[in-house]
C-alpha cells in the first residue's frame, strides 16, 4: 500500500490524497460503506460500484469469522472472491464486538473470551488470532485488535485499557511481520488510537502508534456516546500528532456534518453504519437536512426525493412515492433509501475533495455544514 497527498487546504487541516491498493486506488477523503458480513444491507455490489461509485467497502471480522466461518472464506479465495467484490476491503479486529458485547466477554491479558450472538458457543480472541483471522478474511486493510473503553469511563480504566491495546499492538505487528499475505497480494496493518476524551492519553497512544511506523493509523473509541465537542477536540489533538504523510482513519463516524468537521482536522477516511442502519428507518441525508420519508407531509409530494442526488433513482422517483413503499413495508423502500444515503455520503467526500483541490473547502463548508443537520 503507497499513500500520496496530492493537495493539502490553506485554511483548515483538510487534504486531498491516493491510497494504492492490491485492489485498486482509493481517492481521499473516502467514506467506506459498511459490509458487515460481506454486505452492505439492502444494495448490491453492482449498484456499490456503478451507481453510488463505492471505492472501498468494511468487513466484520467478527461477523464472518462466526459466519460463514473462515474454512468457507478460505475455500472461496478469500472475501473479494466470495462475495464477488473487485475493489479494496478494510477490516475492522472485531475490538469493537469487545466493547459492544460487554455483557458475553471476559478481557485477560492473553485476550478476550466472548460467546457467540448467534448460539452462544464460547470463542478466544488474541492479538494474533484476530490478524490471522483477518489474513484469511483477506481484506487490502486489516485493523489492529484494540479494546474500545465505553463512554464515560473514568481515568483509571481508560489508561488501563490503552496500555493493554498497545501491549497487543506490539503483539499484532510482531505476528503480521513473521505472515505473509494469504492469496498473493500485499495487506497492509494499521493501529489504532484509544485513550477515550482524556486528553493526556490520546496524547501517549497517539505518539506510541506513531513510533510504530506503519503505513497507515486509525482513531478508535470515539462516536461511542461522547459530545460532538469532545470527538472533534479528539480528533484534532491526535491528527496533530499522526504522521502527516500517511493515512488517518476515524473509525465508526459519523453523520455528514462529523465527517465534514472531521475532514477539516485532517482526517482521511470514515466508516460508519448510520446511512445505511437510517435509510431502512426512512431517515434520508441530503445538502439541504434531514428527511423522514414516512412523515405524512410527503403523502402528496410528488417533487422528486432529491433533484440534485448523484444517484438516478432519487432524481426520479419522488418522496410520494418512497413514503408510500415504506408504509407498504416495501423491501424497495429500504434498497431506495439506502442508495440514496450512500450516494449522499460519497457525494459529500468526493464534492469535499474537489473543494480542496480548487482551494474553495473553507468556504464551502461554512456554506453547507449549517445545513446537514436540520430537520425539512
Amino acid at each position: 500500500m503507497t499513500f500520496a497527498l496530492v493537495h493539502s487546504d490553506t485554511h483548515s487541516k483538510a487534504r486531498a490524497g491516493l491510497l494504492e491498493t492490491a485492489h485498486g486506488a482509493i481517492e481521499t477523503p473516502i467514506f467506506m460503506p459498511v459490509g458487515t458480513v460481506g454486505s452492505v444491507k439492502a444494495v448490491h455490489q453492482h449498484e456499490l460500484d456503478q451507481l453510488i461509485g463505492a471505492q472501498i467497502i468494511l468487513g466484520n471480522t467478527y461477523h464472518l469469522y462466526l459466519r460463514p466461518g473462515l474454512e468457507v472464506l478460505e475455500k472461496a479465495g478469500g472475501l473479494h472472491r466470495f462475495i464477488g467484490w473487485d475493489k479494496p476491503i478494510l477490516t475492522d479486529s472485531g475490538g469493537y464486538q469487545v466493547y459492544s458485547l460487554s455483557h458475553r466477554r471476559k478481557i485477560t491479558e492473553e485476550g478476550v473470551a466472548f460467546q457467540s450472538h448467534i448460539d452462544g458457543s464460547t470463542h478466544f480472541f488474541t492479538p494474533e488470532k484476530a490478524i490471522d483471522i483477518q489474513r484469511t478474511i483477506g481484506g487490502d486493510v486489516i485493523m489492529a485488535f484494540d479494546e474500545c473503553p465505553p463512554y464515560p469511563s473514568d481515568y483509571a480504566y481508560a489508561k488501563t485499557s490503552m496500555e493493554l491495546t498497545h501491549r497487543w499492538l506490539e503483539r499484532c505487528c510482531a505476528h503480521f511481520d513473521r505472515q505473509g499475505g494469504m492469496y498473493g497480494y500485499e495487506q497492509t496493518l494499521f493501529p489504532i488510537v484509544q485513550g477515550s476524551t482524556y486528553t493526556d492519553l490520546r496524547k501517549q497512544s497517539a505518539e506510541f502508534i506513531a513510533q510504530m511506523d506503519r503505513p497507515g493509523n486509525a482513531i478508535g473509541g470515539l462516536s461511542v456516546g461522547e459530545p460532538a465537542p469532545e470527538m472533534y477536540a479528539t480528533t484534532g489533538l491526535v491528527c496533530d500528532i499522526l504522521p502527516w504523510e500517511k493515512p488517518r482513519y476515524l473509525m465508526g463516524v459519523g453523520t455528514p456534518a462529523n465527517i465534514l468537521e472531521c475532514i477539516a482536522l485532517g482526517v482521511d477516511m470514515f466508516d460508519c453504519v448510520l446511512p445505511t442502519r437510517n435509510a431502512r428507518h426512512g431517515l434520508l441525508y441530503t445538502a439541504e437536512g434531514v428527511m423522514n420519508m414516512k412523515n405524512a407531509k410527503w403523502k402528496e409530494d410528488l417533487s422528486p426525493i432529491d433533484a440534485q442526488s448523484p444517484v438516478p433513482t432519487s432524481r426520479h422517483h419522488t418522496k410520494a412515492y418512497l413514503r408510500h413503499l415504506f408504509h407498504s413495508k416495501e423491501l424497495l423502500a429500504m434498497q431506495l433509501a439506502t442508495l440514496h444515503n450512500l450516494g449522499f455520503f460519497l457525494w459529500l467526500v468526493r464534492e469535499s475533495r474537489k473543494q480542496i483541490l480548487e482551494g474553495n473547502f473553507a468556504a464551502w463548508k461554512a456554506q453547507l455544514a449549517p445545513k446537514l443537520d436540520r430537520r425539512i
